[in-house]
Order: C-alpha cells, then structure tokens, then sequence
C-alpha cells in the first residue's frame, strides 16, 4: 500500500483542519495523527519506544480533544527542550482522564519522553517520574527563547 500514508493524512486534515501538520506546527516529515492509534502497527512500535524513551520537559502549547469514547483522547502540543540543549514541537496523542484534561494549562510544564534517534515530533507524557525525579530533569533543563 505505497503512499496510502500521506493519502490518509491528506484526508484527516480535510476532515480535521485542527490536526493539520501546519496547525500542530510541525514540518512536513511529521506522520501525522493516526485516526485510531489502537489499529496502527505503527501506533503500537512507536508507543513501545517511546515508553523507554530519552527525558525532555514540555512547556503546554495548546491541546485538540480528538475523541471523547470513554476517555477523551487529546493531541497535546508542546514545546520541547531536551537535557542537550535540542528544542522542538513535540506532539503527544495521550488519553487523559476528565480530571487530567480540567488540569491542562498553556504554559504547563510537563514532563515528556522522546526518541532522539528518530526525532518525528512524537512525544510521551512521561508519567513514571517520582516529584524528585522530576526536579532533578527541570534543574537539568534550561529552556532556550523561542521566537
């Protein structure tokens, strides 16, 4: 099934502008949102290596609920700064709780796991981090000034 990818980006973003490579703020190398991650081979492969992924801490950009089938499903944008001195948009596809999603701030750091390997703009929230662990990776990183 050669190019059915970017066909079925090119669809989702004509159904759902709000998840177009360009309102997310990533490049065109972005894969895009999968319409249902639990059906994605895909989806599968990159959420196990994002599980044991490098830290980084997202600063909250914005956030698109996707679907709401139990727990809302959120795209949550974030700008992500790594221990290294590396910035990019990280884009997490995470099912929150409803008491998750009335936390959610612009602005909100967050701390997150990425695939320095790849570098796609997919993100994890990092969920397994104790309060100290989580200090210990703010005081490492110094986010640098965006434009």
């Amino acid at each position: 099934m050669f190019g059915l990818g970017d066909k079925l980006n090119d669809v989702v973003s004509q159904l759902r502008p709000d998840l177009s490579r360009e309102s997310l703020g990533v490049g065109p190398a972005f894969p895009g949102i999968a319409p249902n991650p639990v059906l994605s081979p895909a989806s599968h492969t990159r959420n196990a290596e994002l599980r044991s992924g490098a830290l980084a801490i997202g600063t909250l950009v914005d956030w698109r609920e996707v679907s709401n089938e139990g727990s809302p499903r959120v795209v949550l944008m974030l700008d992500v700064d790594t221990p290294e001195g590396v910035s990019f948009r990280g884009i997490a596809d995470e099912t929150l709780t409803i008491t998750d999603l009335t936390r959610l701030r612009p602005g909100q750091r967050i701390p997150v796991r990425y695939r320095p390997a790849v570098m796609d703009h997919y993100v994890a929230l990092a969920r397994d981090l104790t309060p100290e662990q989580m200090q210990d990776l703010a005081d490492r990183v110094t986010p640098r000034a965006r434009d």
